[in-house]
């Protein structure tokens, strides 16, 4: 059985190209980068500024200002306790959006047992964040503003220029994890207003276990990983060359191939959402239709409980998504979702489809095969009925309490 493949958002594949890429680094030249005056510690210290070049040319940054990491969770926390660290005699007051990534949710409620305020914004049925709301919310303490550039799960592309325009009117830092938006929508740091950026090396078909944080010079952060001063002090800890060199050729691919992969797969994506919502009743997008992530469909369908839709496609051989993959071990519904003001029982309903560049239009065709049969079996025998009231007791519902 040939499997369909649209949950991209969780896990993408390496390309083939970067993974030719790595395998010297894996065997001949496996030399360590802060070995001096041998020819191994060259060639891997010189592979390795290689890829810095890269990742620094495909967001429009100084090579100096990338620091490698194992990944855009602690990217995250690098930028979000660096800064909360290194500032907190000018303040202890940081704002954020209550749909961001639980990498960043997380350090924030870490932050706050450390003594800090957190300012998390509500945002609006779309999953928009209000640049006036972040004005308003900005006090003398603030010391840093971080808002994600693009909503992975429903596909909210955020107005983080507009926001880091305000943060820097105020003379306050801007960070944005833009992990789901990097792969889709060109970050350029020569014209963008952010201090610090957050990438990810398996969204752009790179390596897992490796990432960046983009630190605009002159931003000043604490160290949280201490050794041998690797990564300008910021990262100690020998680096993951290999992985290093397959995220640099992996940017590398990412902007020269960026328009040609949304070209081909938003009219796959578009075909989809709409044939699901004109064709099957009782559905609805998450997010909004034009501000959205090229390669993003998030539809929900009413009177069904997700794990049930997702237990069905995967029998049918099709790989999805009902929400953000770290948050997938819970049968609680989205955060996100609810946080953009959907009923819970309806949360429970939703599917997230993410293409990439190996999406096909067969993978398309597989979904709209079977889905229409599932959806109508599983409604016959959901405890979820048209004009019930929902009894989030009787269902396990607690609340949200991340």
């Amino acid at each position: 059985m040939t499997r369909g493949y649209l949950d991209y958002q969780s896990a993408s594949p390496v390309d083939p190209r970067v993974v030719e890429a790595m395998l010297p680094y894996m065997t001949e030249q496996f030399g360590n980068p802060s070995v001096l005056f041998r020819d191994d510690g060259d060639t891997a210290r010189e592979a390795l500024e290689e890829a810095r070049a890269r990742v620094a040319a495909f967001v429009g940054a100084d090579a100096s200002e990338i620091v490698f990491t194992s990944g855009a969770t602690e990217s995250n926390n690098m930028a979000l306790k660096g800064v909360a660290l290194k500032l907190q005699g000018k303040g202890k007051h940081i704002i954020s959006s209550v749909v961001e990534h639980r990498s960043v949710i997380t350090p924030l409620k870490y932050l706050e047992r450390l003594g800090f305020e957190v300012t998390s914004l509500p945002v609006d049925p779309e999953g928009f964040v209000d640049p006036a709301a972040v004005k308003d919310a900005i006090r003398d303490d603030t010391v840093l503003v971080s808002v994600m550039t693009a909503i992975g799960e429903v596909g909210t592309i955020q107005p983080v220029g507009e926001i880091a325009d305000v943060a820097k009117a105020a003379g306050v830092l801007f960070h944005t994890d833009a992990t789901a938006a990097e792969a889709w929508i060109p970050i350029d740091m020569s014209t963008l207003p952010f201090d610090l950026v957050t990438l990810s090396s398996n969204d752009i078909y790179g390596p897992k276990g490796v990432g960046a944080l983009y630190i605009r010079k002159g931003t000043r952060l604490e160290a949280l990983i201490h050794g041998g001063g690797q990564e300008r002090g910021l990262r100690s800890g020998t680096e993951n060359v290999p992985g290093i060199v397959g995220f640099g050729l992996a940017a590398e691919l990412a902007g020269a191939e960026m328009e040609a992969d949304v070209a081909r797969v938003r009219p796959m994506r578009d075909r989809l959402m709409n044939t699901i919502l004109e064709t099957i009743e009782d559905t609805a997008l998450n997010g909004p239709r034009e501000r959205r992530l090229p390669n993003n469909a998030n539809v929900r369908l009413a009177y069904i409980e997700g794990e049930s839709l997702l237990l069905s496609l995967d029998m049918e051989g099709i790989s999805v998504s009902s929400g953000s993959a770290c948050s997938a071990k819970t049968l609680e519904p989205s955060y996100v979702q609810l946080a953009m003001g959907v009923k819970h029982e309806e949360a429970h309903g939703s599917l997230q489809f993410t293409f990439g560049r190996w999406s096909t239009d067969e993978d398309v065709d597989m979904v709209l095969e079977v889905l229409p049969g599932i959806v109508e079996r599983l409604r016959k025998m959901s405890a979820f009925k048209p004009g019930m009231e929902y009894d989030k007791e009787e269902f396990g519902h607690h609340g949200h309490d991340d």
